[in-house]
């Protein structure tokens, strides 16, 4: 094994894969005629970390052999430590349009140029191995696991890039301080040793007391590194968390902290992760990371087991901290001790001192229920700034979704629904039922498997802008397939509420109330793949409402609905139905 040294204050060596201009209109001009492959998401977070020099020592996405290793022994094929494998994965037709070209152009999704990539490996992964590897899990509920089988590409290519340019942002344009830029400005203020704190959540006085304390502990000072590329599901955006750190930052002593944003896609990757974070923040020019009880951990399986256990992370970053040239202040859980009026180390206080602590769970219902938090929890500007963007339920916007077969009650429930909901409420209700929506948003599409997919994603991508700002939507088609609904329920609670109800009919009822005789042509084989008679309807398993209309009333199925919604807090008390 090759030895290792600690790299100097402000971080060794910077891969910068950007060209200088002349060598970048050049790129630009032979573009052109190179095959070109859209960036997803994730991948615009690293190629701009790779083009930055985060992501130092590597100059491109991962070789074949490169990845094996890093899967297999956490280095890169020359013996380099490099915990977690970048690669950039493909779609089967990528790689017949790129088939015998040996240079690739890589752009955003407007096609802006970034990046010229020269193809030195393209092959196909073993994807169990991987994530087993990397993961320590196959299961698909791990938010990284659940990428990689469900939404990467099925192959990788590897090699070289020359960049162009980074990504483009228009947001806290001030905060995207590069890897070279954020050296500069510990330089500049002649800040020697620098603790990085990694957060993908609002920080509270709780973490501003942890990380007042390890600053002092490294005789330095703090960079907040807020993790702004993609996050677990559910997380709080961006947006919203940036205006809160802003607030928090008036806090600290003048010139012992500084806030500054990293695009990185978290894959949640608890231990492995923990050390990727320690490496990126070296090339940062941090000279210390705060390394948390289960820091990058998912949480637990569908069973309660947790993925990673709790210190893993902090043993694995401490194993190998040397070798990454940074210093490790584990991450100390924190209460407050009302009779003192502050926070300690929970390991500081006796078993007989009363304290208190919330929860982020807690903390979230609080919010979702409007009730009140403690100042003694966070600053007041924090929770306002919380506040407007995550309103109490009844404040959000909702979508009610229903799915059923046709002549099942759908269309029925969700007119009363909207005369039910505008009856009791101000609020403006959208009703997008499935025939008018194949008239105005979806024709031209027919009834193939494809594109039904496509009509019920359409009306999920509706309901979700409609959410999103906070009005309230009812949907209405038969969307038989369970992947399409739960495509739209992911995409449609990342903005606001989203009720499931599930109109279940018996298929004879259904057929005996068929006005347009829709059913009896199918039976005749005059319309093909309709669902319930030659192409499936998958019931929903998880559906927060069931409405059984074969034997009740379209009142006591609007009653259901309604009686849920209160339930869940999207309608006040005062309209429960008893």
């Amino acid at each position: 094994m090759r030895s290792f040294r600690l790299n100097p204050p402000h971080g060794g060596h910077l891969c910068q894969l950007l060209v200088d201009y002349r060598r970048g209109v050049g790129l630009f001009k032979a573009a052109v005629h190179y095959p070109s492959i859209t960036l997803t998401p994730r991948q615009l977070c690293d190629i701009e970390l790779l083009l930055s020099g985060a992501f130092s020592p590597l100059t491109g996405f991962l070789r074949r052999t490169d990845y094996e290793e890093v899967v297999g022994s956490m280095r890169l094929a020359d013996g380099t430590l490099w915990p977690m494998p970048i690669t950039l994965d493909i779609t089967e037709a990528d790689v017949r349009a790129i088939e015998g070209r040996s240079r690739i152009a890589l752009r955003d999704q407007t096609g802006l140029l970034l990046a010229i990539l020269t193809v030195e490996d393209l092959w196909q992964p073993d994807k169990t191995h991987e994530a087993v590897g990397v993961f320590g899990t196959a299961d698909t509920d791990h938010p990284a696991v659940g990428y990689l089988f469900n939404q990467a590409g099925c192959y990788y290519v590897g090699g070289t890039l020359e960049g162009v340019q980074l990504p483009q942002h228009y947001d806290f344009l001030d905060l995207r301080k590069t890897p070279a830029q954020l050296r500069a400005h510990f330089r500049k203020h002649r800040w020697e040793r620098v603790v990085a704190f990694q957060t993908r959540n609002p920080m509270h006085r709780a973490h501003k007391e942890l990380t007042d304390r390890a600053a002092r502990n490294i005789g330095g000072q703090l960079l907040i590194h807020p993790v702004v590329g993609m996050t677990k599901p559910g997380d709080i955006d961006h947006f919203t968390r940036v205006r809160s750190y802003r607030r928090l930052l008036k806090y600290y002593p003048a010139d012992a902290a500084t806030l500054s944003l990293l695009p990185l896609a978290m894959r949640m990757g608890g231990p492995r992760e923990a050390l990727w974070h320690a490496v990126i923040r070296k090339n940062y020019g941090c000279t210390h990371l705060v390394v948390g009880r289960d820091h990058a951990g998912p949480g637990s399986d569908a069973k309660g087991h947790p993925y990673y256990g709790a210190y893993d992370a902090v043993d694995l970053v401490t194993k190998h901290s040397e070798e990454v040239g940074i210093g490790i202040v584990p991450f100390r859980l924190m209460v407050y001790v009302p009779a003192e009026g502050v926070y300690r180390a929970a390991d500081e206080v006796s078993p007989d001192e009363e304290t208190l602590s919330i929860s982020g769970t807690e903390l979230r219902r609080r919010l979702a229920a409007g009730e009140d938090i403690p100042e003694w929890f966070s600053y007041a500007d924090v929770i306002a700034e919380l506040r407007n963007t995550h309103p109490p339920r009844s404040g959000q916007g909702l979508a009610i979704f229903l799915t059923g077969l046709s002549g099942s009650g759908k269309s029925t429930i969700a007119n009363a629904l909207q005369s039910r909901i505008l009856e009791i409420t101000t609020r403006p209700v959208t009703l997008l039922d499935g025939d008018v929506v194949r008239t105005h948003l979806s024709k031209g599409l027919g009834f193939t498997r494809e594109d039904r997919s496509v009509n019920v994603q359409r009306i999920g991508y509706v309901a979700s802008e409609i959410v999103k700002h906070r009005g309230i939507v009812i949907c209405a088609p038969i969307a038989p397939y369970e992947s399409d609904r739960a495509v739209n329920r992911r995409r449609i609670s990342r903005g606001g509420g989203y009720v499931e109800v599930f109109v279940d009919a018996p298929l004879e009822v259904c057929e005996k109330r068929d006005v347009k005789g829709l059913y009896a042509k199918a039976r005749a084989g005059i319309i093909k793949g309709f669902t319930g008679i030659d192409d499936p309807y998958e019931p929903p398993q998880n559906a927060e409402v069931v409405c059984h209309t074969d034997g009740e009333t379209i009142r006591e199925s609007t009653d259901k609905v309604i009686n849920c919604l209160v339930d869940l807090g999207f309608l006040t008390a005062a309209y429960k139905v008893r």
